[in-house]
């Protein structure tokens, strides 16, 4: 695992530390019995839902008004009732945590839910408690999310808004003068590979072998895996290292140690963050695709379906997406099978034309 990863797997399980600290003590346990399954990230997701969770306890379950969220004990997870659950299902379409106004969609409802079911679960299955009340709570019915992707001439027209600055305002254009390159290399290695947004900023220039044209990835849960790129995206690569971003090496003698290997740098000579590339794909995208809400992961929504399309082989998506469960990929890319069933339909013929 690179320094990138190392020190955030640090930061996460710092914060997680923290959040625990606001949770009833019997909670530990939980966090300790499913660490085995579980990585760093899904821990935290966990320790948030809880914290609001225990919050909507002590503020809106009457048995537990005005006591702290860190002195409920597993005995008072007895007196919680299915109601008590149901009304926090709808206690989250709007509360108040930390003096701001949330609101949940069906999605934000139902992972949240099935962080208490999980919550419950486990101790049930470990005899600290009689009943596993959260089971009979049903998941809100969810919409299935249109896939949004970037077509053909779009991904052109996003390429060539970073090469050219075409559509961008004057104050963009300046700035386009010293990162064109590297913007035009984070884009075509997106779209040209499919990988994660957090997989390219924790990329290193070691990681780069213009030899086989691969890269090697830090995926989610640390492993890592070998991947290959076009000669596209390794023009690109090659420009930006080689111009931007010695340039930009040259020009400072104060450079972090994991910041000098990062492939992608800030203007401030750092590793470039996950907001940074989310706000360059956005700015661009506004331009190919004003229509599109189009964030990084839209970019690789657009690698699956363009992989799935050339070869039809979803297995194959499925591995270079980093996907661990097939059935992940089908749900995102099953809608183009269509496009193979149109294509058989035409395929075979009745009679010879004339």
């Amino acid at each position: 695992m690179t320094d990138y990863f190392k020190e955030r797997e640090r930061d996460v399980n710092m914060r997680l530390r923290e959040i625990r600290d606001t949770l009833p003590e019997f909670a530990d346990e939980f966090f300790v019995g499913v660490e085995p399954q579980t990585t760093s990230l899904t821990r935290l997701g966990y320790a948030y839902d809880l914290r609001i969770f225990f919050d909507y306890l002590v503020k809106r379950v009457r048995p537990f008004r005005g006591m702290r969220a860190e002195d409920l004990t597993l005995a008072d997870m007895e007196k919680i009732t299915v109601t008590h659950l149901e009304n926090f299902m709808e206690y989250l379409t709007l509360y108040e945590f930390d003096d701001k106004e949330c609101v949940n969609g069906d999605r934000g409802k139902a992972r949240k839910i099935s962080t208490v079911r999980s919550f419950f679960k486990y101790y049930f299955n470990k005899d600290k408690l009689s009943s596993n009340v959260a089971a009979k709570i049903s998941l809100p019915k969810q919409r299935e999310k249109e896939i949004i992707r970037l077509e053909r001439h779009e991904i052109e027209k996003i390429l060539n808004a970073a090469e050219s600055g075409e559509g961008m305002s004057e104050h963009q254009r300046k700035i386009l003068l010293n990162t064109r390159a590297r913007d035009v290399a984070i884009l075509s290695l997106l779209l040209g590979t499919g990988i994660r947004v957090s997989e390219c900023v924790g990329l290193n220039v070691t990681d780069i072998d213009f030899e086989t044209n691969a890269f090697t990835v830090t995926r989610k849960g640390g492993s890592r895996a070998i991947l290959y790129f076009n000669d596209d995206v390794k023009e690109a690569l090659e420009y930006y290292i080689e111009g931007e971003r010695k340039a930009l090496l040259s020009r400072t003698e104060k450079v972090e140690v994991d910041d000098a290997d990062a492939l992608f740098l800030s203007l401030q000579v750092r590793r470039i963050c996950v907001r940074a590339v989310e706000k360059l794909v956005k700015k661009y995208a506004a331009v190919a695709a004003p229509l599109k809400k189009i964030s990084p992961h839209k970019l690789r929504s657009t690698y699956g379906t363009n992989l799935y399309r050339a070869t039809g082989d979803i297995y194959m998506v499925a591995d270079v997406l980093g996907h661990r469960d097939v059935n992940t990929t089908k749900k995102h890319y099953a809608a183009i099978e269509q496009d193979h069933r149109k294509a058989a339909a035409k395929a075979v013929t009745l009679r010879e034309d004339d």
